[in-house]
C-alpha cells in the first residue's frame, strides 16, 4: 500500500527487512545497543559483526532516541538503531513517538532518500501493536507534512507477520480517507 504526503511515499510492505533496498532500514534497538533478538538480532546475523562492533563503539542511546551505524552486508547503506520503550516503563507512547522522529531527523541529516522501519516495540518490548501501528504511520505522516524540505522520499513500514501488517494496514487506509 501507497499513500502520498507532500509528493512524498508512505509505502507499507510485508517481508524481512534485512532484506529491503532503501538507504537505511531502522533496528528496533535496546538502550545497551545490544542486538540479541527479534528484529536487531536477524540485522547482525545478516549484516554482519560490524554493525554490533560499531554499536559498541556508541555504547548507548537513551529510550526515545535512535544512532546510525554502517549496514555491513545488508542490501541497505545504514542503519539507524532506534530505542523504543519497553511496556510498563510509563510514558510509552511520547517515547515511541520520539524514537520515531528521531529516526526520520537522522536520515534527513544524512540526506538519506529512503527509510524501512519495522514495528518498534510491538515484540519483545511488548507494545500493543494497534498503538504502535498508529503512532508510528501517524508520526511519519506528520513528518512528511511538516517537514517540506526533507531528503527523504520515502518512508516505508516493513512488517514481517501478518496481525501486525492488519493494524498498519488499517491505519494507511484511515489516512487516505482523511486525504480524500
Amino acid at each position: 500500500m501507497e499513500h502520498k504526503v507532500n509528493d512524498r511515499t508512505l509505502r507499507l510492505v510485508r517481508g524481512d527487512i534485512t532484506e529491503r533496498d532503501v538507504d537505511a532500514v531502522v533496528n528496533a534497538a535496546n538502550s545497551h545497543l545490544q542486538h540479541g533478538g527479534g528484529v536487531a538480532g536477524a540485522i547482525v546475523r545478516k549484516g554482519g559483526d560490524i554493525i554490533q562492533e560499531e554499536s559498541d563503539r556508541i555504547g548507548f542511546t537513551p529510550v526515545g532516541t535512535a544512532v546510525i551505524t554502517g549496514a555491513g552486508r545488508l542490501p541497505s547503506r545504514f542503519v539507524i538503531h532506534a530505542v523504543g520503550p519497553r511496556m510498563g516503563e510509563g510514558n510509552e507512547d511520547i517515547k515511541l513517538k520520539s524514537a520515531v522522529q528521531a529516526s526520520l531527523i537522522l536520515a534527513s541529516q544524512k540526506n538519506l532518500k529512503s527509510i524501512s522501519l519495522p514495528a518498534i516495540s510491538s515484540g519483545i518490548f511488548g507494545f500493543p501493536k494497534d498503538r504502535c501501528a498508529k503512532i508510528l504511520v501517524s508520526e511519519a505522516a506528520d513528518f512528511l507534512r511538516k517537514n517540506s524540505t526533507t531528503s527523504l522520499e520515502v518512508i516505508e513500514f516493513c512488517i514481517y507477520d501478518d496481525l501486525t501488517l492488519g493494524y498498519f494496514r488499517k491505519e494507511f487506509e484511515r489516512l487516505g480517507s482523511l486525504n480524500s
